[in-house]
Formats: structure tokens, C-alpha cells, sequence
């Protein structure tokens, strides 16, 4: 299937690692031009920033640069997200201090680079733009509270946004990952370890082994590239209808939860 994303200016941030970078070889593999934001930098892209979302002065620094680079941009892939780094089972295992930088990463980062970049969208009345959710974002999960809450208000602004944009041709739509393999799943991992007496205690591959088995009713990991597929298909034309919407590609995770 063409996707007639050859030429087109896309922002990816959070790009340098993870699902984001997974996000930004499968644009450039579709032709698009891509630009990563992240406070690390990947030189394999067009154009590699770095870039704090927390700070708007930045995004928006990022966003001339890009443009007086590449062009305007027409795709955005938000996908820089944190964790607390502690297992959160009971959320009173966490202090309330604890919150504060997820919340700050994951709710007005995502805010900053809405209110950068969707002036010009408006004004050249069309774009898209695709936030990556989480499952934990829509069923309670306890592994990790503040990162649970910050995903379900990404949904829910994602919602928002969309029927704000709609008007002007321009799609908003999340993408709910569920178990992938990234370094964010190996600090969970870690994190849960630290607190089980010994003859509790798994390896990485035993701890994540089981759980995908238990949760997923595919039965497999889902990789980058699964997240990266359908971030490219919605942020194309041939998704030109499918704005406000959540999709998760989790192996049907929220389905047998």
C-alpha cells in the first residue's frame, strides 16, 4: 500500500530510541523527511535537535529550525514519554514528589508541541499529528501511576485537540502500544525486582515472559516496527478520515483485560 508520504516534513519527538526511533525509520522508509526531537541526538535522521519539551521557548526554537531546514511540517509523531522508575504497586509505594516530572514530560510536553506546531497547520489547513497512548492509559494500571494517569490525559487531550483541529483539515489520533520491548520496560522490570524477597525474584526475560503470556491474548511481544506501521498508515492520506480516534496495537491486551 502507497502512502504517499515521499517529501513530507515529519517531526518525531522522543525520536532518538525506543518505539519514537522505530517511528522515524518507518516514515523515512516511506519517503518522508524526518526530523527528531529528543534531548538525545540521532544523527541517522535529516535533522536531529535537541530538544527539552518541557521548555515552549525550546519546542518552539526547534520548530523554526526545522521549517527553515526541511519545510513546514505536515506530521508529527509525539512519542517522548517518562516513567517514575519505581514500581508503583501499591501507588503508595511512590511519594507525591514523585509525579511531578512524569506529569511535567508526558502532559505539557505533549501541551508544548500541540500549541507549536498546529498554528501552521491551521493556517496551511491540513496536517496530522499521532500521539503515542499507552494501555496503561485506559485500564488502571497500578505498575506505574504517574505514567498510567499522564497516558489516559494524553487520550483524552488527543480527543479534544482532534475536534478543535477538525475544522481545518487537520487529524489528531492516538496509538496505544502494550508490550514492547524498550528500555522504559526494563526499568518497570527493575523496579518490580527490587521489592520481591529472593525466591520471588525473576530475570528479565522470565518476569516479561510471563507477563506477555498472561496478558496478551496473542501471546507475543509487539515490536516497534507494529507501532511504527500504523503511525505511518494514520499519519497518511489514506487514513484522511480517522481523526479523534485510539488504536491500540497491543495484541489484544484491552480486549482480553
Amino acid at each position: 500500500m502507497k502512502l504517499n508520504l515521499t517529501g513530507r516534513v515529519a517531526v518525531v519527538t522522543g525520536g532518538a530510541s525506543g518505539i519514537g526511533l522505530a517511528c522515524a525509520q518507518g516514515l523515512a522508509a516511506e519517503g518522508a523527511r524526518v526530523a527528531i526531537w529528543d534531548l538525545a541526538e540521532n544523527p541517522a535522521a535529516d535533522l536531529s535537535l535537541r530538544v527539552d519539551i518541557c521548555d515552549f521557548a525550546a519546542v518552539q526554537s526547534a520548530l523554526a529550525e526545522t521549517e527553515s531546514r526541511l519545510g513546514p511540517v505536515a506530521c508529527v509523531v509525539h512519542a517522548a514519554a517518562v516513567g517514575s522508575g519505581k514500581f508503583g504497586f501499591p501507588f503508595t509505594n511512590l511519594e507525591p514528589a514523585d509525579w511531578h516530572r512524569v506529569l511535567q514530560v508526558n502532559i505539557m510536553g505533549l501541551v508544548h508541541v500541540a500549541q507549536a506546531v498546529t498554528p501552521g497547520m491551521v493556517q496551511r489547513r491540513e496536517g496530522s499529528i499521532v500521539i503515542l497512548g499507552s494501555v496503561a492509559g485506559q485500564i488502571g494500571s497500578q505498575t506505574d501511576p504517574p505514567y498510567s494517569a499522564s497516558k489516559a490525559a494524553n487520550i483524552n487531550f488527543a480527543q479534544g485537540l482532534a475536534k478543535d483541529m477538525a475544522p481545518y483539515g487537520v487529524r489528531v489520533n492516538t496509538v496505544n502500544p502494550g508490550m514492547v520491548e524498550t528500555p522504559l520496560m526494563r526499568r518497570v522490570w527493575a523496579a518490580w525486582h527490587e521489592q520481591q524477597e529472593p525466591g520471588n525474584q525473576k530475570t528479565y526475560e522470565e518476569w516479561t515472559g510471563a507477563k506477555v503470556k498472561a496478558v496478551a491474548p496473542l501471546g507475543r511481544w509487539q515490536t516497534g516496527a507494529d507501532i511504527a506501521d500504523m503511525v505511518a498508515f494514520l499519519l497518511s492520506d489514506r487514513a484522511r478520515q480517522v481523526t479523534g480516534q485510539t488504536i491500540n496495537v497491543d495484541g489484544g491486551q484491552v480486549m482480553h483485560w
